[in-house]
């Protein structure tokens, strides 16, 4: 192809043009290495400094305080699913759960496999987890391990405004489909984590952002890669690290910072991204259905459905002749999803804005 396409695909996803660019040109040989970033020793003092680079550009952009480690794991959200309850909870002991969607129903589901009892203090199923819970709706049990929350529910298209309250227990967060898109403040949390394929990398790499004393609750009985105070003690280097994707998590780091200007920047273009196609939405007289309630949009996963429901294949053809691709919703839900991920440019939006309306007009 001669010519690149805008991508709303949910993940893996689009990747900013200049880090792509960089990528490409580095590719065959590291400046003064004369090899791949892909073939160096993940012990050479090269890969150490872009080790050492990436996690100080994650801290800069979060504004991660000191007595929190940032560590390179692998796994994605499927081994985090287990590593928390594993690590953070003794077997028996409780650890509540919001389940707002499709991937904090999947993390109750592996908690419960490892000994360690899922309470679940919201669940909004019945209505198709088209909601997240106003303030003030969800009381946390004091006494439980933690509290689990999936700040962006990518197949439901439902996303926390801000972090929920419980008071004095560790608050855990999937911030997997909305890390960097906004600032977080991470002293609220006792751990943070991301699989990086939405903002922050290529598949293969997840970043955890977790409290120092929580390190101690870590079991010397868990095997070795399932305990994170092995990995803190190893700085994310336990085994061979994903080398290749924190060499990217890097160039994404650095073109937030440099090149965007910081998260508040990056949080003022996603909210002007996605209030086009919510506006697109609310405008056309019921043409298209939002699946999100107004209060729960996300800004990164916007999804809807045609009230036509004959037009929806010919929705989806139509766009990807005007470049607009990857917009059909997750099978369980049906309909259109549009992720406007941090990479995907307002140009991209604009247009299927424009298309949009197009579609409605002719249809």
């Amino acid at each position: 192809m001669t010519e690149r396409v805008f991508n709303f695909s949910a993940g893996p996803a689009a990747f900013p043009e200049k880090v792509l660019l960089q990528a490409r040109d580095e590719m065959m040989s590291l400046p003064g290495l004369g090899m791949s970033v892909m073939e160096i020793s993940h012990r050479s003092d090269e890969f150490k400094a872009i080790h050492a680079e990436a996690q100080s550009n994650v801290r800069t952009l979060l504004s991660v305080p000191d007595d929190y480690e940032v560590l390179f794991l692998q796994g994605g959200s499927r081994l985090q699913f287990s590593m928390i309850p594993m690590n953070l909870a003794s077997p028996g002991q409780t650890a509540d759960y919001f389940v707002t969607g499709t991937w904090s129903k999947k993390s109750v589901d592996e908690c419960a496999k490892v000994g360690v009892l899922p309470n679940v203090v919201c669940d909004f199923s019945e209505s198709g987890y088209d909601r997240i819970p106003a303030p003030g709706d969800v009381t946390v049990n004091p006494d439980s391990a933690f509290a689990y929350y999936c700040s962006n529910e990518t197949v439901q298209g439902v996303q926390f405004p801000s972090e929920p309250d419980v008071g004095g227990v560790p608050l855990i967060c999937d911030s997997s489909s909305d890390i960097f898109c906004r600032p977080l403040p991470v002293e609220k949390y006792g751990m943070i984590y991301a699989c990086a394929q939405k903002n922050a990398g290529p598949a293969g790499v997840t970043i955890v952002i977790m409290k120092k004393d929580l390190l101690e609750r870590s079991s010397d009985d868990l095997p070795g890669y399932l305990n994170y105070k092995l990995h803190a003690e190893a700085d994310s280097m336990f085994n061979t690290p994903p080398t290749f994707a924190i060499y990217m998590v890097n160039l994404i780091a650095k073109w937030l910072l440099n090149d965007v200007g910081g998260l508040d920047k990056m949080f003022a273009r996603n909210q002007e991204k996605a209030s086009m196609l919510y506006e697109a939405i609310d405008s056309s007289d019921g043409f298209y259905v939002p699946h999100a309630q107004p209060e729960s949009r996300s800004i990164m996963n916007v999804t809807f459905k045609l009230a036509k429901e004959d037009l929806l294949a010919r929705f989806v053809e139509e766009a990807a002749k005007r470049r607009l691709c990857n917009l059909k919703g997750h099978r369980s839900v049906g309909g259109i999803r549009a992720s406007i991920y941090n990479a995907v440019p307002t140009e991209g939006v604009v247009e299927l804005r424009d298309f949009m309306a197009e579609f409605r007009a002719s249809h």
